[in-house]
């Protein structure tokens, strides 16, 4: 009894260890539940003694350090983000493609609003909407290779951002500058500027301004006396005549205007003054020409249907310079080129003035629908031509060129007048030397943010430095654009359905017969605005 006992025992305990060890070896190895219901025998695991718990200590400098790293690789690579977006719009942005598109919807005003025509796109050419394209200048410096002729490649150089400035160099060959210069010759020149004829007052008594606000507007620093710089400006800007300061006080002392000599005119003084009192004095004095604001002459030439070869290529060349639409460029002015002698000389200005509501563009006026005394060619880019090498002198100066600020009054300064290119000119903050061939284009607005024309870029200052030794000839493609996107619509609608009826006239009187430039197009050579 005792033995059966003792083997029982002995039994339990056998049985309690294989549980022990079944149980260990499914925790350990589990079985997938399609295995099949022979198990192999588990095979008891080595106990291991307890490892001591030991801290591992940490330095801090590491942890820091690694932080560090691994906020400079984010950084790193955020960079590297950033520069290949940047190659690769610069790249989508040189590639030739369409320059007319659709914008996209964005909320503003109304004046820049694109309107809605019943028809998408007109035979002209003309869409439902339109954004002008801009040019990036990335950096001073920055070269874009441009595809402008047929098997040559032309470099652009960004020469200033404040206007947004660039030159290209052989954009002219050598036989299309003889040619200009020779069509320009058999057309014949023009002195570029005569003193403004009389009729100040019938203006001023049209625009019903008192003497009281046309002091307040020629006070641009609002202190209650006109300075010798705030006459200078105004009288340059009317009269045409480029007065220093020695002259003006010459002036106020023949006219008796400023009794006490200070240079200074206060109320009073200016009210005894009539409206042309500058220019009455100026004519009986006599002006010689390096007096005006610029003595140089010039002529149009019309680069439409008709016109020489070179002319016509001139003009696309610029279209795909610019990628202005080709209808823009059309409907622009036609070439101006301009001839200065030894002595020759264009003091600074803007190509285009400020529009504001009451201003008129001169190539859309009739389209407005509206009269306004004030005028202003609407000048959106410049292309400047060089048609020679200039022995001495003749550079294109931009006396402002990126300033960090513009202020008008600033330019007139302890007698030193940026402004004057006969004295002056080696003060400007960039100067192009004329080559022949070479071409310079700059926008004379900025962007309104949405496509279309903005404020002025008062930057765009330049002028045309004294000729000192030979003869400089230049040539000016304008693109005018007016600011007003209603009007500028209007006046592409205009000239769209007068092209329709002068084709249907000319298919009445014959296929045979080639169309000819109307005559209004040829008379609006000679009748654009001189500024």
């Amino acid at each position: 009894m005792q033995s059966w006992s003792k083997r029982y025992s002995e039994q339990q305990t056998s049985d309690k260890l294989m549980v022990h060890h079944h149980i260990r070896s499914n925790m350990i190895e589990p079985q997938d539940c399609n295995d099949s219901d022979e198990h192999d025998e588990a095979v008891p695991l080595p106990t291991l003694p307890p490892m001591p718990r030991e801290r591992v200590p940490l330095q801090r400098s590491n942890v820091c350090s690694r932080s560090y790293f691994m906020v400079v690789m984010v950084f790193f690579h955020v960079y590297i983000i950033n520069v290949i977006a940047l190659l690769l719009y610069v790249h989508y942005n040189n590639s030739p493609g369409e320059v007319l598109a659709t914008p996209k919807a964005s909320g503003g005003s109304n004046h820049h609003k694109p309107p809605e025509f019943n028809q998408q796109q007109s035979d002209s050419g003309f869409q439902q909407h339109m954004y002008l394209p801009r040019l990036e200048g990335i950096r001073v410096g920055h070269v874009q290779k441009l595809s402008l002729v047929p098997g040559n490649v032309h470099e652009m150089r960004t020469l200033s951002l404040k206007p947004l400035l660039f030159e290209i160099p052989g954009f002219l060959s050598e036989e299309e500058c003889r040619v200009v210069v020779q069509l320009a010759q058999l057309k014949g020149l023009m002195e570029s500027q005569v003193m403004v004829p009389e009729g100040q007052e019938e203006l001023t008594e049209q625009l019903n301004l008192s003497p009281e606000e046309i002091f307040n507007l020629l006070d641009l620093n609002q202190d209650g006396q006109l300075q010798l710089q705030e006459i200078l400006t105004h009288s340059r800007v009317r009269d045409g005549i480029w007065l220093t300061p020695e002259n003006l006080k010459e002036i106020y002392a023949g006219l008796k205007a400023d009794p006490d000599g200070n240079g200074l005119l206060s109320l009073e003084e200016f009210r005894r003054l009539g409206s042309d009192a500058f220019q009455r004095f100026l004519q009986q004095r006599g002006v010689k020409s390096s007096q005006l604001v610029r003595n140089s002459r010039h002529t149009w030439l019309y680069q439409g249907q008709g016109a020489h070869q070179v002319l016509r290529d001139l003009k696309k060349r610029v279209a795909r310079l610019t990628r202005m639409p080709s209808a823009l460029v059309d409907l622009s002015e036609p070439l101006q080129v301009v001839r200065y002698e030894q002595g020759g000389h264009y003091h600074a200005h803007h190509d285009s003035g400020p529009v504001y509501p009451e201003t008129a563009c001169t190539h859309t006026r009739l389209a407005a629908n509206t009269s306004t005394p004030f005028e202003t060619s609407c000048r959106y880019i410049t292309v400047l031509f060089y048609l020679n090498s200039v022995e001495g002198g003749g550079e294109t100066a931009f006396p402002v060129a990126d300033n960090r600020t513009y202020e008008e009054v600033s330019l007139i300064q302890n007698n030193v007048d940026l402004m004057d290119t006969r004295k002056n000119c080696d003060r400007s903050n960039l100067r192009v030397k004329p080559t022949k061939g070479t071409a310079v284009f700059w926008y004379n607005y900025l962007s309104d943010g949405q496509g279309w024309v903005g404020e002025q870029d008062e930057y765009s200052l330049h002028g045309g430095c004294v000729v000192t030794r030979g003869t400089k000839w230049v040539a000016n493609n304008w693109i005018n654009i007016d600011p007003d996107y209603q009007r500028q619509a209007r006046y592409q609608q205009l000239v769209s359905q007068q092209g329709e009826e002068k084709q249907g006239e000319d298919e009445d009187a014959g296929e045979g017969e080639q169309s000819q430039p109307r005559p209004e197009q040829l008379q609006t050579a000679d009748s654009h605005q001189e500024l």
